[in-house]
């Protein structure tokens, strides 16, 4: 090794450093679950909300602001923060590049529209669902206009 040469220093965590990761780790786990356990009604209440606010065939809001409220704690859960610990090797070994649930809803979604374009049975589906939402949003205006 010459003189101007540093040596390749590997930061593998100690001891301690791992039962602190792993205790923060279980801490954030809890923290996940019971805001997914929240989220779950929430965002179906804010769905149904926000469809059945929907204005000149746009939902309302509720809907994706709780969205935004929900990506905001999920940074700041920041739930496997403890891999930038993990010893190189291993952060190389799991490296799944940007693969994600988003990727794959993607791919059935063109399925989907493709069938619907054929005309198949997401296309009735499709049909039936906006009647019902139709209905919903007239049922809510009746009762909106009644009430005056």
């Amino acid at each position: 090794m010459s003189d101007n040469t540093l040596p390749t220093v590997t930061r593998e965590p100690g001891r301690w450093a791992m039962l602190r990761d792993m205790l923060v780790l279980q801490v954030k786990l809890i923290v996940d679950g019971i805001r997914d356990f929240l989220l779950v009604p929430a965002s179906l209440v804010a769905a149904i909300v926000s469809l059945v606010d929907s204005r000149d065939g746009k939902p309302g809001p509720q809907f994706y602001q709780l969205v935004a409220m929900g990506k905001q704690s999920e940074r700041m859960i920041d739930l496997f923060s403890a891999a930038n610990n993990a010893p190189e090797s291993v952060r190389r070994e799991y490296n799944l590049g940007n693969l994600n649930v988003d990727d794959l809803v993607d791919r059935v979604e063109s399925f989907v529209v493709d069938e619907y374009q054929k005309g198949g049975v997401t296309a009735q589906a499709k049909d039936q669902i906006d009647r019902a939402l139709d209905l919903l949003r007239r049922r809510r205006g009746d009762t909106s206009e009644a009430s005056d």
